[in-house]
């Protein structure tokens, strides 16, 4: 529970600049390439126009957000639609308000993105042929950034000023720790023989035609950029594979490995360091006729290594201090060193193996350093390719053959694929959500797809087959089934409310299950933190009310299988707080004030937008989620 609390507390904006940012340039509000003038906004906020192009596109980003989830598009529109006018509510009054974020913290914050980073570091060229595949100039960038920036800080002040008293931990608790006891009937979906007549059939199937349909189809031609077809064609020397292979030459060297033992005489209040110098200098002669392990075992205050013979295992260079580490790698094998001083005492060193080390050479790994080199070369001239294709695939909406004459490469076609399913190049979800929206669907190429970062695809329609129903012979035995089983499931419905009706009317359980033939099954103590139920049973449980006057509280609630359940709740014991949560009331103070924290900026936006002056087209505002 602690848990989900903190996950509810996250910041609307904290999470939203990760998503606008982090997210490959799914940005709110993006500009379209097209002339807006003729255009009408679906949405205005103040002086500020929303176009169906920005909900589809804030609509895209929520797509990929939710991917995999069965989410309705027309809700998930309605709420892009909302998400933009909420922020932008909050945007226009923390402007207002005069908050601020300067242009050193927007690139300090953009630096700190991975997604512009190359091997850890931020990476200009890359920041700036990315900015060129989506059309955004640099200042427009940050000037993004600034903004999301400024609306977390705002919502932080909220949030970090909220606090939770000891009455809201004591109470949370007693509602988490709640123990209560149950009893609840089965009601199985029965099994129907009796067929439907045909007027039902052909009714049902005109009532759910939308379930009849063939998938909406598309296939499309596309340009690809592939850093791997760039680095092939990247022409090379032995003279250039040479000098690059001197470069980078660690990665074909296999480093020298020495294992090590030692004998510790340590320096501390009861020893001096001349009395356990002495001492190294005693057992070094010592050595000569003595072997290492015994001895180190022995007379070793490394007490731990001292078990297994003064045992250091393999010598890693940077782990111990130079003058151990410059001893250690000069020994030869079976030598052992003069006493080294440490901050530790003096040290006897013995190396007990040696693995030299090993440089492949040059005519070994040439296919290698190969294709590293011609991938290294490639890069610049994937990035400049890549620029050239959101240029002139923009430049050239209504086709792909320009683009692709100028590249050098083919315009490649794809099979039919659906929204949800393709194969080969389709299998791509990108290239799926690419390919069906609108702005392909209308005729244009579509943006730059980018593809685990070394492909960049540019397509446009090649066939459209919208969604077709099924007549009514090719699926009558699946209408017929989908009846039968609707019939079933309002029968066990129906039968969950009479028994709820007379277990309200004061019945016991034990008659009314004995008389159905049904099986009671009794749970005491039952807490939120420790039940195996299914989620639907578990939450009417503990969403029903206390019982009073003796009498049960009796729910029914349907399992996903479409069998009922009717619950009687007889018991509700106060929860106590547990020493296990004892030791989290910080945690759990945190947690909870942000969670009070969160509700009250999220009533401190709906305020701010009761106020704005906001007009939403009626075709647009689709049950927005507030």
């Amino acid at each position: 529970m602690l848990t989900k609390i903190r996950e509810k507390a996250q910041g609307a904006f904290a999470w939203g600049i990760l998503i606008i940012i982090c997210v490959p340039f799914a940005l709110w509000g993006i500009q379209n390439y097209i002339d807006t003038g003729k255009e009408a906004p679906v949405a205005t906020v103040g002086d500020k126009d929303f176009y169906q192009r920005d909900v589809n596109k804030a609509y895209e980003q929520y797509s990929q957000t939710l991917q995999g989830m069965a989410i309705d598009e027309q809700a998930l529109k309605a709420q892009a639609l909302d998400k933009l006018i909420k922020d932008e509510v909050l945007l226009q009054y923390v402007h207002k308000e005069g908050l601020v974020a300067s242009d050193d913290t927007a690139r300090e914050f953009i630096k700190s993105l991975a997604y512009f980073q190359v091997d850890g570091k931020f990476n200009d060229k890359q920041y700036k042929a990315l900015l060129n595949s989506q059309r955004i100039s640099s200042g427009e960038f940050i000037n993004r950034i600034k903004n999301a920036l400024i609306m977390e800080q705002f919502q932080r002040s909220i949030i970090d000023s909220s606090f939770a008293t000891q009455h809201d931990i004591e109470s949370f608790f007693k509602i988490q720790n709640q123990q209560r006891d149950v009893s609840y009937l089965t009601i199985a979906v029965p099994k129907l023989s009796e067929q439907p007549s045909e007027e039902e059939i052909a009714s049902y199937y005109q009532q759910h035609h939308d379930l009849y349909q063939t998938p909406e189809q598309v296939s499309v031609e596309y340009v690809e950029l592939s850093l791997e077809e760039i680095a092939k064609h990247v022409a090379v020397t032995d003279d250039k594979l040479k000098a690059f292979y001197e470069e980078q030459k660690d990665q074909y060297t296999t480093p020298e490995r020495r294992k090590i033992s030692h004998i510790l005489f340590a320096v501390n209040d009861k020893t001096d360091e001349k009395t356990a110098l002495d001492k190294a200098l005693k057992v070094k002669q010592e050595l000569a006729n003595k072997d290492f392990a015994v001895v180190a075992s022995e007379v070793s205050d490394d007490k731990l290594t001292a078990k297994t013979g003064g045992d250091l295992g393999l010598f890693t260079p940077g782990v111990m201090e130079k003058p151990f580490e410059d001893a250690a790698s000069a020994l030869k094998v079976g030598e052992v060193s003069n006493p080294v001083k440490s901050s530790f005492g003096y040290h006897l060193i013995k190396v007990t193996e040696l693995i030299p080390g090993n440089i492949k050479p040059f005519d070994a790994v040439k296919e290698d350093v190969k294709k590293a080199y011609q991938k290294a070369q490639a890069e610049t001239a994937f990035y400049e390719a890549g620029e050239t294709l959101t240029e002139m695939s923009y430049e050239n909406p209504d086709n792909l053959q320009t683009v692709a004459e100028a590249l050098g490469v083919a315009v490649k076609k794809s099979a039919l694929f659906t929204r949800d399913k393709g194969a080969d190049f389709a299998n791509e979800q990108k290239i799926r959500e690419a390919a069906f929206s609108e702005e392909v669907l209308k005729g244009n190429n579509s943006t730059p797809v980018e593809l685990g970062g070394d492909r960049l695809v540019v397509l446009r329609l090649l066939e459209h087959k919208p969604a077709a129903t099924l007549g009514l012979n090719e699926v009558k035995q699946e209408v017929v089934a989908l009846i039968l089983k609707d019939k079933a499931k309002q029968q066990a419905v129906e039968k969950a409310l009479q028994i709820k009706s007379r277990l309200l009317a004061g019945e016991s359980i034990e008659s009314v299950a004995a008389e159905n033939k049904l099986e009671i099954k009794k749970l005491t103590g039952l807490s939120r933190r420790k039940n195996e139920l299914p989620e639907q049973l578990s939450e009417v449980i503990f969403k029903a009310v206390k019982p009073i006057g003796g009498k049960p509280t009796v729910s029914t609630t349907a399992l996903p299988s479409g069998e009922q359940i009717v619950v009687s709740l007889s018991k509700v014991k106060e929860g106590i707080m547990s020493e296990e949560d004892k030791k989290q009331l910080e945690l759990a103070k945190k947690n909870i004030a942000k969670a009070f924290g969160q509700t009250e900026f999220n009533a401190v936006v709906s305020s701010l937008q009761a106020e704005a002056d906001i007009s939403v087209k009626p075709q647009a505002e689709i049950s927005k989620a507030q």
